[in-house]
């Protein structure tokens, strides 16, 4: 069972972001294992809170695909597939790629370096041919780009599938094996972002992850 939110200090929409990242938690680190079947009751006397909250975190879950139903069959916790990662990957590129449009031409200087040196980082684990510090670096640059564009339909997107694209990105490898070739690419896409280039930098995304 997932840790409990404490409903002391939550009520309503603030009390339903919480259930629903108490159970995403909970999916991802695999106390909730997939296939595992979800009962709105059971989760709501163990998370401490009514089962409004719970039924709503499931549906937003099911949306996002962490979450299976049937309807008077069952809810279930997903399985992640390799299609998945496919086009989690896919969305990841062609939203990074728009969003890089946006907000390159409008974000300050300091966010700018800022995003310059975190792109550093990307390079440096390309370089060093290592694809756990690749996504982990790319978790990090993400959500800041998606962030400088100063729109909060884009911000919502990302927040909302956030734990989707942490699971289904588990194992991840990059496209492009080759080394060399691949961290060029990767040059190429920090040099954009220096230059304030969205749409050099949304090209050398696709190409990264072979959209080309």
């Amino acid at each position: 069972m997932p840790a409990s939110p404490d409903p002391r200090q939550n009520s309503g929409t603030a009390l339903g972001d919480e259930v629903y990242s108490v159970l995403g938690e909970a999916i991802l680190d695999g106390r909730l294992a997939p296939g595992e079947r979800l009962r709105d009751h059971e989760l709501a006397q163990g998370l401490g809170v009514s089962r409004t909250p719970v039924r709503e975190a499931l549906q937003r879950l099911e949306v996002i695909g962490l979450v299976e139903v049937s309807p008077n069959r069952y809810t279930r916790v997903s399985t992640p597939t390799a299609a998945s990662q496919q086009y989690t990957q896919e969305f990841v590129t062609l939203l990074m790629g728009n969003a890089a449009l946006l907000a390159l031409p409008r974000c300050d200087d300091e966010t700018l370096e800022s995003l310059v040196t975190q792109a550093d980082d990307i390079v440096e684990a390309s370089r060093s041919d290592d694809p756990a510090r690749m996504l982990a670096a790319s978790a990090r640059f993400f959500p800041a780009l998606t962030h400088a564009t100063l729109n909060p339909a884009f911000v919502r997107v990302l927040r909302e599938a956030e734990f989707a694209l942490r699971r289904n990105l588990v194992g991840w490898r990059p496209p492009i094996a080759d080394e060399p070739t691949r961290t060029a690419l990767y040059r190429g896409f920090r040099d954009a972002i220096a230059a304030r280039d969205g749409a050099a930098a949304e090209v050398a995304l696709r190409r990264l992850h072979l959209l080309e």
